[in-house]
């Protein structure tokens, strides 16, 4: 397997601040790093426009090593949560999402999905929200055993870390065979799912079943894997920025060499936060997705 966790989801926003205090204050995130993007490190991204950049690394209030990083960038006209290929659901842990459905009620988070049992799974409960920055989040609840438990494990703290990263594209073989193939994780075969809010950005109706797959990472982490509606469309970004809401997600591997040839430019040790000297690089997957990887040391 060439991707062994998820360590940072990144989100380009156009309201920094409001987007980390939105986090800050109804998801209990604290911001454990500032500054603005290396010059080095947009130029691993292959988006130079992205250097001097404000962000924000966060953390969950569990200390998992598994961060959020928001990035300042504006608004692009047309983009909205769901409507889009790439990356666009972030899935967190949480103990309670009827709590946290009633909670964001007063939040700048929009909740687009109301809490409830899972349609391929009854023993998993979830709710969704879109925040400020098109970026989707699903609040998810786990049993506290069993098999699903003992993979991605079970929320520590009432919102605790993103454990499952969701890629929408147009083709579910192509995108099976990139996960499968090239980065050697086991993929499951897809099956029909009612995605709701799926279903609702697109005008469905609410019983439409999309097809949803995933791809297993070693221990506590999955990538799920849905094919969009033929509506949907390649996401819109400006020339040398990261796309707009939920732009990448990084990965640790341990074998960085492996994927040379994919890079999309060359990679980089890049010493700030979380990076902390680790060699970094990015690929580009069969739905347009990016994904940067960071080299595990020995």
């Amino acid at each position: 397997m060439l991707l062994e966790r998820i360590q940072i989801v990144t989100v380009c926003t156009p309201a920094l601040a409001a987007t980390a205090e939105a986090y800050a204050q109804f998801l209990n995130y604290a911001v454990v790093e500032r500054g603005h993007i290396p010059a080095e490190l947009a130029a691993v991204w292959d988006a130079p426009q992205m250097a001097g950049r404000d962000f924000l690394l966060l953390q969950p209030a569990s200390k998992a090593d598994v961060y959020l990083r928001l990035i300042s960038n504006a608004a692009i006209d047309g983009f909205a949560a769901m409507k889009t290929f790439g990356w666009n659901s972030n899935e967190i842990l949480t103990q309670d999402p009827d709590a946290m459905a009633e909670r964001l009620q007063s939040s700048p988070f929009r909740v687009i999905g109301p809490p409830a049992n899972l349609s391929t799974s009854k023993d998993i409960r979830a709710m969704q929200a879109v925040g400020l920055a098109e970026e989707v989040i699903y609040l998810t609840r786990l049993p506290d055993s069993g098999e699903v438990a003992a993979h991605l494990g079970t929320a520590e703290t009432m919102v605790d870390r993103t454990f499952i990263v969701v890629v929408g594209g147009p083709d579910m073989e192509a995108m099976r065979a990139f996960y499968r193939d090239v980065l050697g994780l086991p993929v499951s075969e897809p099956v029909g799912a009612r995605i709701r809010v799926l279903s609702r950005a697109h005008g469905m109706s609410m019983e439409t079943s999309h097809p949803l797959a995933t791809a297993r990472l070693p221990q506590h982490f999955l990538i799920e894997i849905d094919q969009y509606p033929d509506a949907a469309t390649v996401r819109p970004h400006r020339q040398g920025e990261l796309p707009p809401g939920m732009a990448m997600v990084a990965f640790t591997t341990p074998k960085l060499d492996a994927l040379s040839d994919r890079l999309i430019a060359d990679p980089a040790a890049i010493a700030a936060a979380p990076y902390a000297g680790r060699t970094t690089g990015v690929i580009r997957g069969a739905a347009g997705e990016l994904i940067e990887l960071l080299e595990q040391r020995p």
